[in-house]
């Protein structure tokens, strides 16, 4: 059965108009997306948030609209601020960034920034899962672009906020306690029991942060924040040797990288413009 001519018309002009009507709004989506970049390089970001969502509706394949759609909501999060929109803003910012993964699941941009807001949101006030997750994240950038040292550098991070917290939780539960003849300070080495037991629970985390930051150093060897971290990470790891030797050797060879990162600074400030 052969279709009238005239039908076979209305058809086309239909689908011209789909077309037409497709591209005005992929148009439009590139208008909201500028708006919305131009807002939130103002600080403007209630107002950035909107543009990204019209932007994101209008065309839902614009993935540089979702990109600063999560980023808005991330920038908004402010750690341990206790009211519902701000951790909304932190929850949504999650959202956002896994649904571009859903799509796009080697995004490094969203792999980014979902291990940088899930840091923040496990950090203050401490949530340990959310640590962890985060940490999975940057180990997924490091399987997608393994010379880049910015993830080993955060996993690294990830990992003495580990030890740290363990740490400290172990001083104030010792201290607490009737086992304790005398206080502890933070400088004063571990109990050998107590150091017996951080080992066991941490030491292997530790080991992992020092090796993640001594590869980030390799990949950029002025790297001065890595180095920071990894001479906090030896003092954590000081407190689980069993022998005074072994824990004086750890906390030269933090000391020795405090020098390191005062040099590397101070080079920089000599080479920085009108210095």
């Amino acid at each position: 059965m052969q279709r009238k001519p005239h039908v076979i018309f209305l058809v086309a002009v239909i689908a011209a108009a789909v077309a037409a009507g497709a591209g005005c709004d992929k148009l439009r989506a590139r208008d909201k997306l500028n708006k919305g970049v131009q807002a939130y390089r103002n600080a403007q970001f209630d107002i950035a948030i909107e543009d990204f969502k019209q932007a994101k509706e209008l065309d839902p394949s614009l993935t540089n609209a979702q990109l600063y759609l999560a980023t808005a909501y991330a920038s908004q999060y402010v750690p341990g601020a206790p009211s519902q929109e701000n951790i909304n803003n932190g929850n949504q910012a999650v959202a956002e960034f896994k649904n571009i993964l859903e799509k796009d699941p080697n995004n490094l941009s969203a792999i980014d920034g979902i291990g940088s807001i899930l840091y923040n949101m496990g950090s203050t006030p401490y949530d340990e899962k959310k640590i962890l997750e985060s940490k999975s994240y940057h180990e997924k950038h490091i399987a997608l672009a393994p010379n880049d040292p910015e993830p080993y550098y955060w996993i690294g991070v990830i990992d003495w906020a580990l030890a740290f917290r363990a740490n400290r939780d172990m001083r104030e539960e010792y201290n607490k306690s009737a086992k304790a003849k005398k206080q502890i300070k933070e400088s004063d080495p571990l109990p050998p029991a107590l150091a017996s037991q951080f080992t066991e629970k941490l030491g292997s985390t530790v080991d992992e942060g020092i090796s993640r930051l001594q590869q980030a150093i390799n990949l950029k060897p002025d790297y001065d924040d890595a180095m920071a971290y990894l001479n906090l990470l030896y003092r954590q790891k000081a407190d689980m040797e069993s022998s005074p030797q072994a824990r004086e050797a750890d906390l030269q060879q933090a000391d020795d990288l405090v020098d390191k990162v005062k040099a590397i600074k101070q080079k920089k400030a000599n080479l920085a413009p009108n210095s």
